[in-house]
C-alpha cells in the first residue's frame, strides 16, 4: 500500500474490534481523514496517548480501500495536557474539534485553512491570555467564513448598504438594515455588533475592552449563527457556559 505523511489534529476516536480504534483527523494537506490505529488500545501500543483527541501529530499513513491505516505517529503538541486542567477551556476546545469535523465534510478534500485555524485556536486556548469564550467565538466566526458562511456585521447582509445596522438575522447572514429587517430578527446593542466584528477580524484590543454583558450577548448570537448554518446543534456546545 502506498504511504504518505501529514500533520494532523485528532478530532475524535471510537473503538473498532477488541484492540483497534478509528481515528478521525483534520490534516494539513489531505483535509478530513478517517484511519485505523491497529492495537492502539493495548497497553503495549507504541502509539499510547499520541492518538487521543486534541493531539497535534505528525503521521505516516498507508492508503486503504475504505480506511487508511496509521503506521507512525509522533506528537507535535499535546493540547489535551494544557487544556485538561481547565474545564472551561477544555469544553470550549471540544466545541472547536466538533465544529471542524462538521464543517470539513468531504474526506481527502484539502482544507488547509480549516487546519491552520484549528491549530491556532487551540494554541490560543491553551496559552490562557485570552478568555476561552472569546477565543471560541472568534474561531467559530472565522471557521464559518472559511466554509463559505461569512457573516456581515458592517453592511446589510441582504441589500449591501453600509452600516451600522441594528438588526441581526442568522438566516440572512448577519446584520440587516431597517428596510430589509425580517420578523424575529434580534436587535443587539451597538457595542455587541462592534465586538462581533472584532472577533471575526481578530482585533483583540477591541475584544478585551468589551464588558461581560456585551460578551454574553455576542456569544448568544454566534451560537445562533452557528446552529443555523450547521443545520444541527453541536452536542458539545451544551457543556459550554454561554
Amino acid at each position: 500500500m502506498p504511504l504518505y505523511r501529514d500533520e494532523a489534529v485528532v478530532l475524535r476516536t471510537h473503538k473498532l474490534g477488541e484492540a483497534d480504534r478509528i481515528i478521525t483527523l483534520l490534516t494539513r494537506q489531505h483535509g478530513r481523514v478517517r484511519a485505523v490505529a491497529r492495537g492502539v488500545r493495548r497497553t503495549t501500543s507504541r502509539f499510547g496517548s499520541r492518538l487521543e483527541p486534541f493531539t497535534h501529530v505528525d503521521l505516516q499513513l498507508a492508503d486503504g480501500r475504505n480506511l487508511d491505516t496509521i503506521t507512525q505517529a509522533e506528537t507535535l503538541t499535546p493540547f489535551a495536557s494544557g487544556l485538561g486542567a481547565d474545564y472551561e477551556r477544555y469544553t470550549a476546545g471540544t466545541v472547536m474539534l466538533e465544529t471542524a469535523e462538521r464543517l470539513v465534510t468531504e474526506e481527502k478534500d484539502p482544507a488547509t485553512q480549516h487546519f491552520l485555524l484549528l491549530v491556532g485556536g487551540l494554541r490560543a486556548m491553551m496559552a490562557g491570555d485570552k478568555g476561552p469564550g472569546q477565543v471560541l467565538d472568534s474561531y467559530l466566526l472565522r471557521s464559518l467564513s472559511v466554509a463559505g458562511y461569512a457573516p456581515s456585521f458592517d453592511h446589510c447582509a441582504r441589500c449591501g448598504v453600509e452600516g451600522p445596522h441594528r438588526w441581526f438575522n442568522p438566516s440572512m447572514g448577519g446584520m440587516l438594515c431597517s428596510t430589509c429587517r425580517l420578523p424575529g430578527s434580534a436587535g443587539p446593542a451597538a457595542a455587541t455588533v462592534e465586538l462581533l466584528g472584532a472577533l471575526l477580524a481578530g482585533d483583540w484590543p477591541v475584544v478585551a475592552q468589551a464588558d461581560q454583558r456585551t460578551r454574553k450577548e455576542a456569544s448568544g448570537l454566534v451560537a445562533a449563527y452557528l446552529a443555523w448554518h450547521v443545520e444541527r446543534g453541536l452536542r458539545s456546545l451544551a457543556y459550554v457556559e454561554r
